[in-house]
């Protein structure tokens, strides 16, 4: 079938094709190969491809202004899945070329008359193949009983399509996998199950896909179930069969004619672990969290069953991280002197790795060694960065293991990897201590009495980078019957934002007294001088206890909340004033409203309404909400409920500082 401008299709005596486009190396020229499917004896008036078996012949047209031409390829020769004579030679008979030159011959007509009539066949603009013409297709009662019958089996089996993509599996399968059945259908195994994403699994598939040839592999499903998947390939797709293996070395189960090897970590596979480590640990922000994503990795990559990390401190080996080892087994390991004959403190002073296939040969290198943890095999692999140990990493096997020497490279590079993650992730570690300390010191540690006030404060850090930030609160007893409180937050996330934020307070406390336009307007022009780079936002409020009033100004913070006696809440508006540190001119106007008994102010952070996807001030209003709905609560427990929502999110970038005051009785 041609299809001419209108889309309309006109009919043409030709063979079943299909078309796939190429490329040409002649200037103007497009090649359009055609593929005549495996199938069926063609009628006594068409040449033949083959006259012993169905064979796959590639015709290529080149279409180019009035000329036409084709040309035929044989593809290379394979065994036929559904035939049982032998494979086609690798040359053609010259009774074959000659059948096949009348068809390009034909088609090359064909093509030249489409193109005199105006309907000129062109290149599609992605390739197009036709799929090989099935064995035999089967109506609704004979599927149903195909179906029966494969889940009748006692392994399992599935069905991949060209793409790879499971077609058709059966519960014994989707039960092996450890995934519901409908949730891998039209998914690629690679891609649904992670504990496949070992570049095996994807080779194996494109091996039997381009080979056609039967091929298996053995993966490990977390946490140590062992399965075996045999590949039974054809020109429509991928028969898969699992089967549960005692072990990565063992057989398969009784009557298995070929058990899949155990995929033992080649240089691509190596190189993958490699990469995909090394990704993993950019990740990485502290010692705790290089020990996971170690221990996640490198054991399932290596076919260890045990790892202990341990760093280098004050003149011991401390074990930082382990898994597969137990808790009272790692305790009389730690801590051991660098000063101790052990393999562990040999790789870090000598630099050099160790391996022990057996514990005969560890006892060898190390007489005083006892058995203690009850495995046969051990790498000791030091941890060195720049030219400085870091530390030790131990890897332990079950069963007895020969080291070849692409395995002790690979593993000497983990262990660099891992080097410099661990140096990074301790000096991390350290700055976000002192930041930690740093930041604890400068935030009031605890809040001033004051009678007639019932006040709450909360911080949370936050759980993303550093964990510290700028944010800061202060409350101030001025005399018997006023007080001045302060919310604020200086840009930034690091020991600088936590230095400034201290002198900001500092400057608010040391002017309070006066109204708050002046102490915001004084702390501003401290701030330009300083010229730190960093602007801070600030909202100051004096609170008359006799008068039940409150006097505000805001430089560029947020607004706060009050909440009436009623259980009525509001976002209080007041007039703009710009961040601190930017202009020294800046004014910063004041606005005074009414605070009766019972009422309850809420300052805060950003921390606490900012989300992705969501905007301020719609969370503003819903923080507003959920405060007029806590009456009859203690300042405490409302302080604990508001900011309990943000605390779960692991997440969270920003730190939170929540500042409440309630005036629950007139001053004496």
């Amino acid at each position: 079938m041609v299809a001419g401008p209108s889309g309309a299709a006109k009919a043409m005596p030709v063979p079943s094709v299909s078309a796939v486009t190429t490329t040409s190396s002649v200037p103007g020229v497009r090649r359009r190969p055609w593929t005549l499917p495996s199938g069926p004896r063609p009628s006594a008036a068409e040449p033949r491809a083959s006259s012993g078996r169905p064979t796959e012949v590639t015709l290529c047209s080149v279409i180019h202004d009035s000329v036409s031409a084709c040309t035929a390829v044989p593809s290379s020769p394979v065994r036929s899945q559904r035939c049982s004579t032998n494979t086609h030679p690798a040359t053609l008979s010259s009774h074959e070329r000659e059948g096949i030159a009348q068809v390009c011959h034909r088609i090359g007509l064909i093509l030249r008359q489409a193109a005199r009539s105006g309907c000129p066949v062109v290149a599609g603009r992605e390739p197009r193949v036709l799929p090989s013409p099935r064995i035999r297709t089967a109506g609704p009662a004979e599927a149903q009983a195909a179906v029966d019958f494969a889940e009748r089996l006692p392994s399992g089996c599935c069905a991949l399509d060209l793409d790879g993509r499971i077609t058709f599996i059966t519960t014994a399968a989707a039960d092996l996998l450890g995934v519901a059945g409908p949730d891998l259908l039209g998914a690629r195994p690679w891609e649904v199950l992670p504990w496949l994403g070992d570049p095996v699994a994807e080779d194996r598939y494109r091996a039997a896909s381009l080979s056609l040839e039967a091929t298996s592999f053995t993966a490990r499903r977390p946490p140590d179930r062992w399965l075996s998947f045999h590949l039974y390939p054809d020109g429509s797709g991928i028969s898969v069969r699992i089967v549960p293996a005692a072990s990565p070395r063992a057989g398969g189960p009784p009557r298995l004619l070929h058990p899949a090897p155990a995929a033992e970590p080649g240089r691509v596979t190596a190189l993958y672990h490699l990469m995909h480590l090394a990704t993993t640990l950019t990740e990485a922000v502290g010692v705790r969290d290089v020990a996971d994503r170690v221990a996640d990795q490198v054991l399932p990559a290596f076919g260890a069953q045990a790892l202990a990390l341990m760093a280098a401190e004050e003149g011991r080996l401390r074990i930082i991280g382990h898994r597969g080892y137990p808790a009272g087994l790692m305790d009389r390991f730690d801590n051991a002197p660098l000063t101790s004959d052990t393999p562990a403190v040999h790789v870090l002073t000598t630099g050099v790795p160790c391996f022990f296939s057996t514990f005969a040969d560890l006892k060898r290198a190390y007489p005083p060694a006892v058995h203690q943890d009850a495995m046969a095999s051990w790498a000791f692999l030091p941890l060195i960065t720049s030219g400085h140990p870091v530390g030790s990493l131990v890897l332990a096997y079950e069963r007895p293991r020969v080291f070849p020497s692409q395995e002790r490279s690979a593993l000497t590079s983990t262990a660099g990897l891992i080097a410099q993650a661990l140096d990074r992730a301790r000096l991390y570690d350290a700055k976000h201590q002192l930041a930690r300390n740093l930041q604890a010191s400068l935030l009031p540690h605890t809040l001033p009495r004051i009678p007639g006030l019932d006040v709450a404060a909360r911080y949370l850090p936050a759980s993303r980078g550093m964990g510290i930030g700028g944010d800061f609160y202060d409350l101030i007893r001025l005399d018997e019957t006023s007080a001045a409180a302060a919310i604020g937050d200086v840009q930034g996330h690091n020991v600088q934002a936590a230095t400034l934020m201290g002198q900001v307070r500092t400057a608010v406390h040391a002017t309070a007294g006066v109204p708050p336009g002046e102490v915001l307007a004084r702390t501003n022009r401290l701030l330009t001088d300083l010229d730190a780079g960093l602007f801070t936002s600030c909202l100051y409020l004096d609170l008359d206890l006799a008068r039940h009033r409150a006097c505000l100004a805001t430089a560029g913070h947020l607004p706060p909340i009050l909440r009436h006696p009623d259980g009525r809440s509001e976002v209080v508006d007041l007039p703009p004033g710009i961040l601190l540190g930017i202009d020294p001119a800046a004014d910063y106007p004041t606005t005074e409203i009414p605070l009766p008994p019972g009422s309850v102010i809420a300052l805060y952070t950003d921390g606490l309404v900012e989300t992705p996807g969501t905007d301020i001030e719609d969370a503003i209003a819903s923080l507003a909400d959920r405060l007029g709905h806590t009456r009859g609560r203690t300042m405490d427990d409302l302080a604990d409920s508001l900011i309990g929502d943000a605390q779960p999110s692991a997440s969270r970038s920003d730190d939170i500082a929540l500042l409440l005051i309630c005036q629950s009785a007139p001053a004496a």
